[in-house]
């Protein structure tokens, strides 16, 4: 290809000069020409691509069609049930609710019913009237401590953080936010101009780069923090311990990202890599942990303080609630991530192996805290892949209290699910700092569809409950949801996951699934300790009696 390209070009070239000798309006076509074969010898000369080295200009369409595959798939090619992550018929819904347009569904479901993990919710024959109940169901987060209780919707929008996401997304969710009454979490990139313009609450997430409240040498800042807490948009504050999309693993904002702007916001140097570290500066112990939930409470002036994780090794939360018990200080609230990844952009291995998926992670958590007699106190947020009002309701039957959408509100803003949020080419001008992308995002528009897809999702996750006779999402019960593990074999939440007797925890002997647990979880380290620590009891793997 590359001779032929060659020896083509050279004919072209000398065709043309030809006959231009005899119809001089032919040279024109050099306009066309000749880039072409410029392209193609900087293709030749080139030594990082094989393909265009040995295709020149032909070659260059093989990234075209690379790029434009996913779209493709999409539009033309996978059915409805198979997208991922979201597959269209959520896709669709989301939209609909979005733009308040029709969102039934004809003909029956789509879904095979007898697959395996097909779930579903009983309904009862003495199911409630779909009029008499509240259909804007809110939770007051707060504890013992807490000086400035919060009022929650039972779905808001996830932690989405400037800089991640265009200026006009954060400001077309705030908006909605407000017209909707529901609560925005900043992400870890702090409290952005654009959170605060659309008057919409705010959850302020304070990662371990603490930005927007940081010292110069990247430590946490007492003073910056205290006069940014009592802004009154800001109703809760969430210290990011991890997140599903990649747990355990920090970042750097490279200095070319760092605008003025960006460095205004998060405190943090013009010019310079800006690193966010895997793990927090401020503690290092569950001890600390809860001493530093007591700190920003008191600085915050009594305001709601939590914590968010994708739930890794079991033995640290375990510390973390002994820490609690022993000092008797708790958050206010805690937010349990999915493993499954969300709108971060992350290493594919984290995406896909790290971290607890968020129906384990959920129980778990739920579970743990009743042990240590600890859920009166805190209040439980789902977040993960939660788009539909069937997606709240399951989580509720979990343990949550209220939940959290990051991607489902991504989609209402315009999402096409392109799979460039992590590349600034973000089509529908979201996930991009591009000014030109990003313009074509018309807040004045956005904000409407952010409201009517809380609003329409909230209506359908009540709906359903009231289907099953529930009045309220603190009434629903593991027991309500069913799950296809094989072709004839049934079970429902409470099989798959049992629940924890409240206070077993508290003393011995434990339940059987945490015996191991406590043995080795402290309240001073996150560390678990095997000291003394009878490892034969669990062994797993016996040695073979003698002679088989």
């Amino acid at each position: 290809m590359r001779q032929i390209f060659i020896w083509s070009s050279l004919f072209i070239v000398v065709v043309i000069f030809v006959i231009g000798l005899f119809a001089p309006g032919i040279l024109w076509a050099y306009l066309f020409i000749l880039p072409l074969i410029f392209l193609g010898i900087a293709d030749l000369i080139q030594t990082k691509h094989a393909i265009r080295r040995n295709f020149p200009v032909f070659g260059r369409l093989r990234y075209v069609l690379e790029g434009m595959g996913p779209k493709v798939y999409q539009y033309f090619v996978e059915n409805d049930t198979e997208g991922r992550p979201f597959n269209r018929i959520f896709r669709s819904v989301i939209y609909q609710r979005a733009k308040k347009e029709l969102d039934t569904t004809p003909f029956g479901t789509q879904l095979n019913v007898y697959d395996d993990n097909y779930e579903w919710l009983n309904h009862s024959i003495s199911a409630i009237d779909f009029d008499k109940i509240n259909k804007d169901p809110r939770v007051l987060i707060g504890g013992p401590d807490c000086k400035q209780p919060y009022n929650a919707s039972i779905f808001n929008i996830s932690a989405m953080s400037y800089g991640s996401l265009s200026s006009n997304a954060i400001l077309a969710l705030n908006q909605g936010a407000q017209m909707g009454n529901f609560a925005h979490n900043t992400g870890e990139g702090g409290i952005s101009d654009y959170h605060l313009q659309g008057g919409g609450d705010i959850v302020w997430q304070l990662g371990t780069g603490y930005f927007g409240c940081r010292t110069s040498d990247g430590n946490f800042d007492d003073n910056l923090f205290a006069e940014k807490s009592v802004h009154p948009n800001v109703k809760m504050i969430e210290i990011k311990l991890s997140q599903g999309a990649k747990p355990g693993h920090g970042g750097i904002l490279p200095a070319a990202k760092v605008t003025p702007e960006i460095a205004r916001i998060r405190h943090v140097e013009l010019g310079k890599d800006v690193a966010s570290p895997p793990y927090h500066k401020a503690f290092s112990t569950p001890l600390e942990l809860v001493m530093f939930i007591k700190r920003l409470r008191d600085l915050s002036q009594g305001k709601p303080i939590g914590f968010k994780l994708c739930v890794g090794h079991k033995n640290e939360f375990i510390s973390i609630c002994k820490a609690m018990t022993e000092t008797q200080i708790y958050p206010d609230f805690i937010t349990v991530d999915g493993g499954e990844g969300g709108t971060g952009a992350a290493p594919l291995e984290f995406s896909n192996s790290v971290g607890m998926p968020l129906r384990d992670g959920l129980a778990f958590v739920y579970d743990t805290l009743t042990g240590f007699d600890l859920k009166k106190h805190i209040k439980i947020i789902a977040s993960g892949k939660i788009a539909t009002g069937f997606d709240l309701v399951k989580n509720f039957a979990l343990g949550a209290d209220l939940c959290n959408s990051a991607r489902g509100m991504m989609i209402a803003l315009g999402c096409i699910q392109a799979l460039e949020c992590n590349s600034n080419t973000c089509p529908t001008g979201i996930a991009t700092q591009n000014p030109e992308l990003a313009r074509g995002l018309v807040v004045a528009e956005k904000n409407k569809r952010i409201a009517n897809f809380h609003k329409e999702t909230v209506r359908s996750a009540c709906e359903l409950m009231a289907a099953a006779g529930v009045p309220h999402p603190s009434k629903m019960h593991r027991v309500h949801i069913h799950r296809r593990i094989s072709p004839n074999n049934i079970e429902t939440y409470v099989e798959s996951f049992p629940y924890v007797a409240k206070g077993t925890l508290l003393e011995a002997p434990y339940p059987e699934s945490y015996e191991l647990l406590m043995k080795i979880s402290k309240a001073d380290t996150f560390k678990p300790d095997f000291f003394n620590f009878d490892l034969e009891k669990y062994q797993w793997a016996r040695k073979p009696k003698s002679g088989v």
